[in-house]
């Protein structure tokens, strides 16, 4: 049931944003409304259809919660299943994350195959990748939603690239000893995927705040964890349902802010005036972000409630912790396992940081978007700043990655980066 919720929860919000932005001095719309819309509309219709892939190929799908077989020796062996497509269906759909194994989509019968892999890559990617495009019609002008199309498909092609080169390369310790040279870095890696599907399963993942795995990614090199920790760190990548394009939204208003400054005019953005009391509540939501993560890293770090979790020493250690907040904020799920967090000091700080790191941020925004829907609109003129050409794509990449670069870098750099050049 909370897995349907949460999912439809966000895309109320995706869409109540779309609303205030676009159109012209109407309401935010009746959550209730869209709730039930969501739900019935989208993720049942959706996760009937992908059970149902799923069960055809060979994902147990019963309400008996063991199988008994018999082994090899002659000897009997209890092997649980149940429900798990269904489970499967809306753990991606609704980037929910978690499993019902433990060892997530790394297993056999959550994920038996390549196929499989491919639909749930596409089940957590497709909702996500398909909200720009109804931005771009709620807006009257589908090159807006390209354009945000555009900047987030850019910043996903770089990620991918940087964790697949990463393994590919493998682990410079073990090539100089002549091992993992020729196949890459398989370690913590199904051999029935590969680097290749599990690098885009890992970058899929983290943009898509889900939170499943199907190769863990504590054993990623250094570099290639950089992908999953700034994906997460950026959470608007496509992002989880509603969460990505209202983040993206966010930085795209703040690219024309910037750009208004440059030349000298008051900015805007699809007819409204951006002034104060908007960049005010922007401001709110970039900062809360990464004071969420990284405000609790550097208490784990200080104390020994959190150093004692720590399991690799280190500048690993600092990335476990790193990242264990950064997921919590991004509600994500997945982690650097091998961190002994299930203490009540690390489920007490990441229940918070899961609870601030979803709701700070929507409140601020929603108010941002109500704002915007109560001014006046404003007629589009020769001087008006466009936002559905390429030149405003690059202007979003770079903001991005600016705030993002601002903000993280330094935590990167105390992390991967550093593990990386002592491995070297």
């Amino acid at each position: 049931m909370m897995m349907f919720t949460s999912a439809a929860t966000g895309l109320c919000v995706a869409i109540a944003f779309i609303r205030g932005v676009t159109t012209k001095g109407k309401t935010l719309g009746n959550f209730y409304e869209d709730f039930v819309k969501a739900r019935t509309r989208v993720f049942l219709p959706f996760a009937l259809i992908v059970t149902l892939a799923l069960v055809a190929l060979q994902v147990p799908q019963t309400l008996q919660p063991m199988l008994t077989v018999k082994t090899l020796e002659g000897a009997e062996q209890q092997i649980a299943i149940g429900p798990v497509a269904s489970l499967e269906s809306i753990k991606h759909l609704g980037t929910n994350g978690g499993g019902f194994f433990g060892v997530n989509s790394s297993h056999p019968f959550e994920n038996p195959n390549p196929l499989t892999n491919v639909i749930e890559m596409l089940s957590m990617w497709c909702l996500s990748a398909a909200l720009p495009y109804t931005y771009g019609l709620f807006a009257k002008n589908r090159k807006q939603g390209w354009v945000i199309f555009s900047a987030m498909l850019i910043l996903f092609v770089l990620f991918l690239s940087l964790v697949y080169t990463s393994e590919l390369n493998g682990n410079p310790a073990l090539n100089k000893l002549g091992m993992d040279a020729s196949q890459g870095s398989m370690e913590g890696k199904e051999v029935r995927f590969g680097i290749p599907m599990s690098a885009l399963f890992t970058t899929v993942t983290t943009a898509a705040t889900t939170g499943s795995v199907n190769n863990m990614h504590d054993t990623l090199t250094p570099l290639g964890g950089i992908t999953p920790l700034a994906l997460m760190m950026l959470n608007c990548v496509f992002g989880g349902k509603g969460v990505g394009l209202v983040n993206m939204l966010m930085y795209a208003i703040l690219g024309v802010f910037l750009a208004g400054l440059m030349v000298g005019r008051t900015p805007e953005f699809l007819g409204r005036k951006i002034e104060a009391r908007e960049m005010k509540l922007i401001a709110i939501a970039i900062l809360a972000h990464p004071f969420i993560i990284l405000a609790p890293t550097a208490i784990a770090l200080a104390t020994e409630l959190g150093k004692a979790a720590i399991t690799n020493p280190s500048f690993h250690g600092i990335s476990q912790v790193l990242y264990e907040y950064t997921s919590s904020a991004a509600n994500n799920g997945s982690g650097f396992e091998g961190l002994g967090d299930n203490t009540p000091f690390w489920n007490m700080t990441t229940g918070l940081v899961m609870l601030f790191g979803r709701y700070i941020p929507m409140i601020a925004l929603l108010a941002v978007a109500g704002s915007l829907s109560r001014k006046q609109w404003v007629p589009e003129t020769v001087g008006t700043f466009r936002t559905d050409n390429g030149l405003f794509v690059g202007i979003l990449v770079g903001t991005v990655l600016m705030i993002g670069a601002l903000t993280f870098l330094p935590a990167i750099v105390l992390g991967p980066v550093a593990e990386h050049l002592t491995l070297r």
